[in-house]
Order: C-alpha cells, then structure tokens, then sequence
C-alpha cells in the first residue's frame, strides 16, 4: 500500500538562466517544486515494513536523505520536436542549465526549487537530464569545487535498512522527458502557477518480484545495480500543480 504523497523541502534555487522572450503577452511566473510517492522517510508514520522474500519475513526501509544532481531543466514548446535539437530559442524555457544539487528533505513540508517567468505558450514536457558530475571538465568545475563528494555520482541516498546503515550511490545518467497531460498553458493573464515533479521513491530499492532490497545492493557492482537504475528511470511524473498538493 503507497503511502500519502508529501511534498519536499529545501532551501529554494530560485535561478533565472535564461528569461523567456517567446511570443507576445504577459508573462506568468512558473515555478518547478519536487513531492515524493510512498516515501519510506523519517517520520514515523513514513516507516515502511513490507514482505521482503521467503528468507526474510518483512524488511523496513528508512530513507533520512536523498540527493539528485540535475541540469538542463526545461519546458518544452508543444511544437518542439527535443530541446536538445531545437534551433529557436524560444522553443523551450530553461529554468537551469548547470548542475545543481537537488536535496528531497523528507519531513513532508513543500520547497520551490526553480523558479522564472515565461511568456504566452502551451508546453507539453518537462525535460531534464539526471547528471553523473564529471572528474574533470570545464562545465562541471564549479559544481565539483561545490560538491567534491559527488565527483562521478549522480544520486545519493542514506537511511537505515532492517535497523543497519547504508549508503546508495549511483552514476546514473540520463535524459528525462516527462510528459504534461494536459498541456501547462501560459495565458494572458501573467499570475502564477506550479509544476511538480514526482518521485516514488520507494518504487527504486525494489526487485523484479516487487520485494524491497537493501539499497547498498545497487552501489557499483551490486546484485541490484541494473535493477535500481531502471527502475528510477520509470520513477518519475511530472503535472501541473498550481496550489503545490502533489495531486493532479
């Protein structure tokens, strides 16, 4: 049974890379906030105990932090074929081009992470990569002076699983493109609205059979490496969200 949607919190990037200058009108402040799906987290209500295989009767899974590292995080036009092939700078509004460091808190409370204003337009995606930090390069060195502990990661996760510590890390990277349905619509009338990107969370530390696994088993060469990593790929919705409930 998932449990109630909570909505992430944080300290709010509200970056402005790239103001939009797209077809005429009034502009409408559109905000990019993160909520997690049946998030095993600290709270006690949060704890999560589940049938975990023949050989273990139940297992419990408590995540006290979970890091992402994204960049490239934009809207896409309904016109636009891809943001990375697009030739018009008006096709797709960017809210952030470097990596950032995206904490999901876990205490149920709500955070805007980005934030800019964006002129009239119908946007049908939100797209953005899941970024492993290089060991080197130019347009990671500031990222990398930020967050040496990151070097070649991409998420990081800890909590306790059965009562012992652990530590998730992987170098996942890839690109999301993640569907609005129904399209975010930018009217005439500026104001503001909110986009949520949402996470099951606990939908990651699971095996083929469903059964929760301990998350270390998909560190670098785990049993589960493959596993988790497909598994935060189809992990991930996003929707319009203009009172930030973390439902559609």
């Amino acid at each position: 049974m998932k449990r109630q949607l909570l909505l992430l919190t944080g300290v709010a990037l509200l970056a402005s890379c790239g103001e939009g200058t797209g077809p005429g009108g009034g502009l409408k402040n559109v905000a990019v906030s993160f909520a997690t799906q049946g998030t095993p987290g600290t709270a006690p209500q949060a704890r999560v105990e589940r049938a975990s295989g023949s050989s273990q009767a139940s297992a419990t899974l408590i995540l006290e932090s979970v890091e992402l590292v994204l960049r490239e995080i934009e809207l896409k036009r309904v016109e636009t074929t891809d943001c990375d092939t697009a030739t018009d700078s008006d096709a797709c509004e960017k809210f952030e081009t470097g990596p950032v460091l995206v904490p999901l808190p876990l205490d149920g409370t709500v955070t805007t992470q980005v934030a800019i204003d964006i002129p009239n337009g119908t946007f049908d995606e939100v797209e953005f990569e899941i970024h492993k930090v290089s060991s080197d390069g130019a347009e990671d060195a500031a990222f990398r002076q930020a967050h040496p502990d990151f070097v070649d990661i991409s998420i990081r996760a800890t909590g306790t699983f059965d009562g012992q510590t652990f530590v998730f890390e992987t170098d996942l990277d890839v690109e999301q493109e993640l569907d609005l349905a129904p399209p975010l619509v930018v009217g005439e009338d500026g104001g503001s609205t909110n986009v949520t990107i949402l996470v099951d969370v606990d939908a990651w530390f699971r095996d083929g059979s469903g059964a929760q696994v301990n998350p270390a088993t998909g560190n670098k060469g785990g049993e589960n490496e493959s596993v988790i990593k497909e598994n935060i790929k189809v992990s991930i919705e996003a929707f319009e969200d203009e009172d930030k409930d973390g439902n559609r």
